[in-house]
């Protein structure tokens, strides 16, 4: 029998088998268990070889997957196993109750009757979460955000399971492990915590063409969001709906939040990171406390069966949009989050999602990384909640009555009556029996779709286009959207060690999608830029925008839950400060008194002020624009307080809209800042809050960016 290659050493260009034990590793008791892979076949954990890792065995090449793939289940299940007990993707989270109500019928195109009732409210819990990290890291990393929502109806639970972009990095499932494990931290040294920025995970998606869409997105603004409430969320996947006739149609879901979409910049990010860990769930928790509800629309892209292969790409990849110049988003209902959970645990951490959880009127395509995940979740719960009876627990349990024949098993809660736990009976009078096939309100049905294909593991050539969306998404973004994403591509890439991945993300990705973006991102980290290249995908054709892929036209046009930070110190204007609270109210917006410290603050004229923070535990990074009343007593404390001079140039950096008020205009010129549509001055409140407001609504002030360059971090 040919023995494994003992461990070797390598340098940062080769594959990684160091000899961590150095001359003491023959005497280690576990060198019989140690395995080097270099040159090995790839095989499953029984020893058979494995002709094809990159899809899963399906009907066909557009069918369904078949459960018979021991492979993609040996797979699946070893990797749904090896966290516990946090979950092993999205452990890090936050999530509330509220509610759905659907806006007119949708008998059309679904039979679901909580999509067909606009009286009837149904309940929902949803939840917010990070990829990457575990519990224990940062809300504001650079990461893909889950956007998960369990609907309770009255016909069972319904879980949309999704992110806040709209695509994936994979096509198959089979590879959602190989992926999952380059993005975590790298296994030798458990680093970096919540982030991309290394070599294994450049070294995957450099050789898996398939991501460069996702990883586009992730590199753009959508990946540092600067609230779950000014998220869009989408259900990845095409799914079907089907009516009370039995037709159906495919449909891509999306939630589009009526606070507008918007983020944060890269700086601000990172000091939140470290400042405020917590930033995104405490947002989300006063938000709520105090009444003002996160609310989002629901809506359905709807594709007619007969219209299948209508597009340029294939409905069933997972890596694909449909744009919605296309297909237009049909707004079918509105979330509102209401209500936060008495217990993290009991319900935030306990909640069990399954994209298997669906109600009559919905079903499944034959997307094959959807049709991976319809087994994995299931399979992961039963590790992490400690058995098959977690939909039992109160955060899963439905909200109409359940009755089968499943009973025992750990942490059963339901007290079965009778003698029989099997179907069909005749002790029991034959109960619980199968519900009739009606129109309505009857049991579930899947769809009856026609399959005629060999068993094979081959991937669609229709998935095969890796790039013209990718395409398409860069030319949609705005000048300073794109400048973004070439600096968070520097960023990242600056991270990874080995060349030889840097180069290929370059020359075999970015420039695939756009020259100026791979010669940019080239030159700023080392790398020869690639030579003017054919580019594969939609080169043969000029790409056309898709304006609802950029954040710049996806604002609400309001200052609505927008947060302002007043400076504040002895002598303190109080006109400009009840000026502004006023004509915030009136916009739906809030403030924040915040001092040097946390003592009381007289004003001008006598009023005892409490701060609701100090300058350095409330640093500007945590609010949407910056107020500075009047009172020359005030500005003179200001201009004489290093942190306040930085609370006001930090601000500046981050593009924030920034008002001063009377003396407080002073400030300004002592840090030489320049005035523009952001940076406002006037004698008093009353002649700077319009422009204020209209400046808040724009989220920042883009054409100060260049200028900030200089401006240290």
């Amino acid at each position: 029998m040919d023995m494994p290659p003992k461990h070797g050493t390598s340098d940062l260009a080769g594959t990684d088998t160091p000899d961590r034990n150095n001359k003491n590793a023959k005497l280690d008791q576990l060198d019989a268990y140690r395995e080097d892979a270099t040159g090995q076949d790839l095989t499953t954990n029984t020893g058979t070889r494995i002709a094809d890792n990159q899809n899963s065995l399906k009907v066909g090449e557009r069918g369904p997957t078949l459960l018979e793939d021991f492979i993609l289940r040996e797979k699946i299940t070893h990797f749904d196993h090896e966290r516990i007990p946090e979950r092993v993707v999205h452990a890090r989270g936050a999530g509330a109750h509220g509610f759905f109500q659907a806006y007119a019928p949708l008998s059309e195109l679904t039979k679901a009757d909580f999509l067909n009732d606009p009286s009837k409210k149904t309940p929902v819990f949803v939840r917010f979460s990070t990829v990457q990290g575990p519990r224990g890291s940062a809300d504001t990393v650079r990461d893909v955000r889950g956007f998960a929502v369990k609907f309770y109806t009255d016909e069972g639970n319904f879980d949309l399971v999704g992110n806040n972009m709209p695509v994936f990095f994979i096509q198959d499932a089979i590879k959602f492990p190989d992926f999952v494990h380059a993005v975590k931290p790298e296994p030798h040294n458990e680093i970096p915590t919540g982030q991309s920025a290394h070599d294994t995970f450049w070294d995957f998606v450099s050789l898996v063409p398939e991501s460069a869409h996702m990883v586009l997105w992730t590199m753009s603004d959508r990946a540092i969001p600067v609230t779950y409430r000014a998220m869009e969320g989408f259900g990845v996947h095409t799914f079907r709906m089907v009516n009370a006739e039995g037709k159906s149609v495919f449909v891509k879901f999306h939630w589009k939040p009526v606070s507008g979409v918007f983020s944060l910049v890269w700086d601000e990010a990172q000091k939140l990171a470290g400042k405020d860990p917590d930033f995104h769930r405490r947002q989300l928790w006063e938000d709520i406390e105090k009444g003002d509800y996160p609310q989002w629309e629901l809506g359905v892209q709807v594709v007619a069966e007969e219209d299948e292969h209508a597009f340029d790409f294939d409905l069933l990849d997972p890596t694909k949009l449909i744009p919605e110049e296309l297909v237009p988003v049909r707004p079918i209902g509105k979330l509102t989050l209401n209500r936060n959970p008495d217990n993290f645990f009991a319900e935030t951490e306990q909640v069990a999602f399954h994209l298997g959880h669906i109600v009559p009127g919905i079903d499944f395509s034959n997307d094959p990384l959807l049709q991976g995940r319809l087994f994995s979740y299931t399979d992961t719960q039963l590790l992490r909640l400690g058995g098959p009876n977690f939909n039992e627990l109160p955060i899963n349990r439905p909200v109409c009555p359940f009755h089968n024949n499943q009973r025992d098993a750990p942490h059963r809660q339901t007290i079965n009556r009778g003698r029989a736990s099997y179907e069909p009976n005749s002790i029991d009078g034959g109960w619980p029996k199968e519900a009739p096939e009606a129109p309505s309100k009857g049991g579930f049905t899947s769809y009856p779709e026609a399959i005629s294909a060999q068993k094979i593991r081959q991937r669609s050539a229709s998935f095969g286009d890796h790039f013209s969306q990718a395409q398409l998404f860069w030319a949609s973004m705005s000048a300073h959207e794109q400048a973004h994403i070439i600096n968070a591509y520097s960023f990242e890439l600056s991270k990874v060690e080995r060349m030889h991945i840097r180069e290929r993300q370059v020359h075999e990705i970015l420039a695939n999608i756009d020259a100026d973006l791979a010669r940019q991102v080239a030159l700023n980290i080392g790398v020869k830029p690639p030579a003017e290249q054919a580019k594969k995908g939609a080169a043969a054709k000029a790409v056309k925008p898709s304006p609802a892929l950029s954040q710049m036209n996806l604002l609400s046009g309001n200052i609505k839950s927008r947060k302002v930070a007043v400076l504040i110190a002895n002598g303190v204007n109080d006109a400009d400060i009840d000026s502004l609270v006023s004509r915030l109210q009136a916009e739906g917006a809030s403030h924040k008194l915040i001092a040097p410290s946390v003592a009381p603050v007289t004003s001008a004229g006598g009023k005892s002020l409490v701060p609701d923070a100090s300058m350095e535990g409330m640093p500007s990074i945590a609010f949407d624009a910056l107020f500075v009343p009047g009172g020359k007593a005030a500005v003179d404390v200001l201009l004489a307080n290093g942190t306040a001079l930085h609370y006001l140039l930090e601000a500046y950096k981050h593009l924030k809209a920034i008002a001063l008020c009377g003396d407080a205009g002073d400030l300004a010129s002592q840090l030489r800042l320049e005035m523009d549509a952001g940076l406002l001055s006037a004698a008093d409140a009353h002649g700077v809050l319009d422009a204020f407001v209209t400046a808040m609504a724009q989220h920042r002030v883009w054409a100060r960016e260049p200028k900030t360059a200089a401006i240290p971090a």
